[in-house]
């Protein structure tokens, strides 16, 4: 007879697998490439034979399982999936997906049914689909798998932490200014210079770093046609010894690099792939977009300090200032939980506590030295 930690394992593998489930069906519905989105199909297919597993296990322990739907992380990653993009989830997915890989190997339950493997599989899977590894067997499911790449796919890590970079920088710079000039007025102009100035930066820096990224990207395919042109026997050599290494038997390997060669094109794009890792079609995303996304992301977080400077004067704006900025860092600390797992609760506490945390420091730097200019 199972007892009451018992029960509350089998409920909570239960809720894990009811996500899993909900997950990958809305994976499968936004995703535009039909043998990818088969995949997630099949894995949403497993998830629920494994719920039901959970479910009857509750049922023999005398309870009833109940009506369980997918938790409030599942469902924000579903959100973003289908607004974004599949790919913009993937990395979180399968890093949870890591994580969770061992869960079932000390339940006598599911290593009973065999779940560890499955679990272990899936793990696999997943990994395919997110590692960057251009390329692979023409025909195969695990070529498109494999093709995929990671870029766009932390764009929601990316937003959490930009906006935080925002909200705590600007924090610390308006809670130093008012530790040595508390007046409004200066507040206010502190806080929307720093906004501006710091977005720009972040705008400029991103733009900066995605240009240079392509220009050199750019160089290495430019160097790799040339080597091409000149020398299309060892191309062809390090193309096949590339597949040797990935396991393919020599024979193979060989046919393959011939086939690939009879095509210039196709050459260059696989030898891009293949020996720079390098993906001829995106290097690395527009560097508008990538500015633009930083600017918005960071205005957004360092608007928080300024919103109780904007409404409101005197002493009850510092006040509604940091309350704006302790609940923009706890929402940022309790979105950083999607992708880490851990509790919402505990991850927006303790983003708070550092945060004003860093906003104390500055505002004690600044009085001291308002202290100092005033004596």
């Amino acid at each position: 007879m199972a007892d009451g930690s018992d029960l509350a394992r089998y409920r909570r593998n239960l809720q894990g697998e009811v996500d899993g489930a909900s997950l990958y069906r809305t994976l499968a519905q936004v995703e535009q490439d039909p043998h990818v989105a088969e995949v997630y199909r099949r894995l949403a297919s497993v998830e629920d034979a494994h719920a039901e597993l959970w479910r009857r296990r509750i049922e023999q322990a005398g309870q009833q399982p109940g009506a369980a739907s997918a938790s409030w992380r599942t469902r924000m990653l579903a959100f973003v999936a289908r607004h974004f993009g599949p790919d913009a989830v993937l990395p979180v997915v399968n890093s949870l997906e890591q994580v969770d890989s061992a869960q079932y190997d000390r339940q006598p339950e599911a290593i009973a049914a065999r779940l560890p493997q499955a679990e272990r599989s899936h793990a696999r899977i997943l990994q395919a689909l997110t590692a960057r590894l251009p390329g692979g067997l023409p025909g195969s499911v695990l070529e498109r798998l494999e093709g995929r790449h990671r870029s766009g796919g932390n764009t929601l890590r990316a937003a959490v932490l930009g906006a935080n970079d925002g909200l705590v920088s600007n924090l610390s710079l308006v809670a130093g200014v008012a530790g040595a000039n508390p007046d409004t007025h200066v507040l206010l102009v502190t806080g929307l210079a720093g906004m501006l100035a710091g977005a720009c930066s972040m705008a400029m820096g991103e733009w900066l770093s995605v240009t240079t990224s392509r220009e050199m990207q750019q160089s290495q395919i430019a160097a790799e046609a040339e080597e091409l042109d000149q020398a299309p026997e060892e191309e062809k050599e390090e193309l096949a010894l590339i597949y040797q290494s990935k396991g393919l038997p020599e024979a193979q390997a060989q046919a393959l690099a011939d086939k690939l060669m009879a095509n210039r094109d196709t050459a260059l794009d696989t030898l891009a792939r293949e020996e720079l890792g390098v993906d001829p079609q995106e290097l690395g995303g527009s560097p508008w977009a990538a500015a633009a996304s930083s600017f918005l992301l960071f205005t957004a977080g360092s608007l928080c300090p300024v919103l109780g400077l904007v409404i409101a004067d005197g002493t009850r704006a510092l006040w509604l200032s940091l309350a704006f900025s302790i609940a923009g860092l706890f929402v940022i600390g309790a979105g950083t939980s999607i992708f880490t797992g851990r509790g919402w609760l505990f991850s927006g506490l303790r983003q708070a506590v550092i945060g004003l945390g860093a906003a104390a420091v500055t505002f004690g730097l600044g009085r001291l030295i308002g202290v100092s200019l005033g004596g």
